[in-house]
Order: structure tokens, then C-alpha cells, then sequence
């Protein structure tokens, strides 16, 4: 029987990541979490699936259970029982659920900068304003020209 792979120092791992850990495809593991109720991974904001370090150590087990050691569903269901691994974790890692809520405030606000990008991009493109015309009260003596529209005299009309 080959040993199971190291598993790399993270706090979650993808469905992908945990499936080929395990050993099998991805459609298996979810069929499992229907199975098992003790597999139960989280699933962020967009549905994915984010499994902890403890959920594919019990993958690895029932894969175990059932490819290597030849159980059947109910079989392995039996043992998992008897050895304690069938019920659910209790509530993550205080660390590991405020990192992830981090994770999820900064894509977040990623996504607002972004936004915001955008839009100074898009105000940045529009054309400048026509340029707007004045009048001149009086003219001070030494002052550079500029070209002035005179206001039409009262009395000229």
C-alpha cells in the first residue's frame, strides 16, 4: 500500500489540490461529502469549495477505506464510527476563520479599487471643457495682453 502524500504546510486547499492529494477526481470527493457527513468543507462567498487540513486527512482515510482496504460505503461509514472520525468538526481555527475573513475583506476592496480605477480612467478620457469666455471691468497698466470680449456699451445702442 503506498503511503499517502505530505500534505503542504497550508490551512485550506481547492477541491483540484485535495483531489489529486487524494488520489481521485473531484466529482468523487463531492459525491463523498453526500456520503459522509463528517466531510464537510467550506465554501466561500462564490461557492467554492475550501477544504481544511483536517477534511483531507479524513479524505484520505475514506479513499483509503474504500480503494485500498476494499470497503464497501456502509463498511467504511461502520469504521469511521468506530474509530471516532464521524462526526463533524467543531467550529475552525479561531486564526484560521479571522484569515479568512481578512482574505475576503481584501478581494473586496480589491474589487472597489478596481472600480474606482476605472472610472478615473474613464473621467481621464472624456474631452476637457470649451473653454469659457469673460469680462474685463478694467485693465490694469503693465499687464500681459490677453485677448478680452468686450461687453457692448449701454449707450451704443
Amino acid at each position: 500500500m503506498a503511503r499517502a502524500p505530505q500534505l503542504p504546510d497550508k490551512l485550506f486547499f481547492k477541491i483540484g489540490e485535495v483531489a489529486e492529494l487524494v488520489g481521485v477526481k473531484p466529482h468523487v470527493l463531492r459525491y463523498w461529502e453526500s456520503e459522509f457527513t463528517a466531510l464537510r468543507p467550506m465554501k466561500t462567498r462564490g461557492s467554492h469549495r475550501v477544504y481544511r487540513r483536517r477534511d483531507v486527512e479524513l479524505a484520505q482515510l475514506i479513499r483509503r477505506l474504500l480503494h485500498d482496504e476494499g470497503y464497501t460505503i456502509l463498511g467504511a461509514k461502520k469504521r469511521l464510527r468506530e474509530s471516532g472520525h464521524d462526526r463533524r468538526a467543531s467550529e475552525p481555527d479561531p486564526g484560521a476563520a479571522r484569515e479568512t475573513a481578512l482574505r475576503a475583506e481584501l478581494l473586496g476592496l480589491r474589487q472597489s479599487l478596481e472600480q474606482l480605477l476605472k472610472d478615473v480612467d474613464a473621467i481621464a478620457a472624456e474631452p476637457a471643457p470649451a473653454p469659457r469666455s469673460a469680462t474685463v471691468d478694467r485693465v490694469v497698466p503693465g499687464a500681459v495682453p490677453v485677448r478680452v470680449q468686450h461687453k457692448k456699451d449701454e449707450r451704443t445702442r
